[in-house]
């Protein structure tokens, strides 16, 4: 049941409604921003709600059930307001939002909660993004659990891999660049293959803090990235790479000397091995 004031809610009754939709989003910076549909700005307890005309919301649909609430939102990258170099950064990755109604003609009358939850996967097409709002009826449609695999489930370094990280960390600074995906760095002698699969965060420059998944890697030559990260790589930029596993067995032994802590079942047999032993009963 949602609770609105008397006023709003006899002015939702009347004939005549003078209603605007608001977006609250909290970033993971901390960063807060307020968006609505209305053609004006709106101040609503002291926050700036901008008037963004490409920024619109699929019909809100609720259930008596567990099912998962549907709420997508469809707007506009603008340089002003949400970038795609924010989003490709990881700024909006679960951020909190809260999607409200208001009679813009007297914001005293207070506000009706449509949904809160927080944003889920967001895809580009044209300028345009489109995102889903989770609610908490999300959490309940994770699998929980682990499932047979010959490849290792764990994280190099985590919990249940265990491996000390300290020795296969190094700092190095780029050198040169080819793109926001591939550049060149100095002082890494490690072999060729060592930090694929690895990751490398930026410790200075545009992209501080952000860190991206090693595609390859080659003795003397250069880094490339799974994805390009999303503000420009510059030289002298400082990084820390960290070396790659591949989740084999055979790495864990030879590379990491780890094999105790190895978190898959590489002598299970797969699904050529059952329906060959089908095949003969």
């Amino acid at each position: 049941m949602k609770t609105i004031s008397d006023e709003l809610k006899a002015h939702i009754a009347g004939e005549v409604m003078t209603l605007a939709t608001c977006w609250k989003i909290t970033r993971n910076d901390a960063t807060v921003m307020g968006f609505t549909d209305h053609d004006a700005d709106l101040v609503i307890e002291g926050l700036n709600y901008v008037a963004a005309t490409g920024f619109t919301p699929t019909a809100v649909q609720t259930t008596s059930g567990f099912a998962v609430d549907n709420l997508d939102i469809d707007g506009m990258l603008d340089s002003s307001a949400i970038t795609e170099a924010d989003i490709m950064a990881g700024l909006y990755d679960y951020a909190e939002i809260s999607v409200f109604m208001v009679n813009y003609t007297d914001l005293t009358q207070g506000k009706m909660i449509l949904r809160t939850g927080w944003l889920g996967e967001v895809t580009f097409s044209r300028n345009q993004f489109v995102t889903q709002v989770r609610g908490l009826a999300q959490s309940l449609n994770q699998k929980i659990g682990e499932v047979y695999s010959p490849n290792c489930r764990a994280l190099l370094g985590d919990a249940k891999c265990k491996v000390d990280l300290t020795s296969f960390k190094f700092t190095s600074t780029v050198t040169g660049v080819v793109n926001n995906r591939v550049f060149a760095a100095s002082g890494l002698t490690n072999p060729t293959d060592f930090f694929s699969d690895g990751v490398v965060k930026f410790t200075s420059g545009a992209n501080a803090g952000l860190q991206m998944e090693v595609k390859s890697y080659l003795e003397g030559s250069d880094i490339t990235l799974v994805l390009p990260l999303p503000y420009t790589i510059a030289i002298g930029d400082g990084f820390e790479i960290t070396a790659g596993c591949d989740k084999n067995f055979t790495t864990c032994i030879n590379k990491f000397a780890n094999a105790i802590n190895f978190h898959g079942e590489p002598d299970v047999p797969g699904m050529d091995a059952i329906l060959q032993t089908a095949g003969t009963i």
